[in-house]
């Protein structure tokens, strides 16, 4: 094999990997979610437990990050009026911290991940453990894995 078709190669190998490091897509392609507001089959109104609005950190994020406490005893993160950026491997994690203007809070003060972000727009439902202790955990963020940047946090109030 000539060493042109090797240097083609070798830079269509570099190529691919850096489109799929960064997904540049993304940045213009949302990923819409509408789910509606899980509800028992009782009547019982679901109780807030803790919520608060998001601050962006990397990114500007919108909306408001509400746990509550469903009358069947489950707990659900729900996000409301959501928007942030799309990217690749974003995450959604309780920290154990009251707030997080940086990544070091995050990954200094511990975390729960609660799984990943199902999309960048719109309203969302995360069940929750039973047992998550929310005065240990007391915000939420928008976590990119694959770069480790926190996107934004959501301070919660309960």
């Amino acid at each position: 094999m000539s060493t042109r078709k090797l240097i083609i190669i070798a830079a269509l190998l570099v190529a691919f990997g850096g489109w799929y490091a960064f997904r540049p897509e993304r940045l213009f392609i949302d990923a819409r979610v509408n789910e509606q507001f899980p509800t028992a089959a009782a009547a019982a109104q679901p109780a807030v437990l803790a919520s608060g609005g998001f601050h962006g950190v990397a990114h500007e994020t919108k909306g408001v990050a509400t746990i509550y406490q469903l009358a069947d005893g489950k707990k659900t993160l729900r996000l409301s009026d959501f928007q942030t950026s799309n990217g690749p491997d974003v995450q959604l994690y309780l920290v154990a911290a009251p707030d997080a203007h940086d990544n070091e809070t995050v990954t200094r003060a511990g975390f729960l991940h609660v799984g990943a972000l199902k999309g960048n727009v719109g309203d969302q439902n995360y069940e929750l453990p039973s047992d998550v202790d929310l005065s240990k955990y007391r915000s939420v963020t928008i976590w990119c894995r694959r770069f480790g940047v926190n996107f934004a946090t959501a301070p919660l109030r309960g």
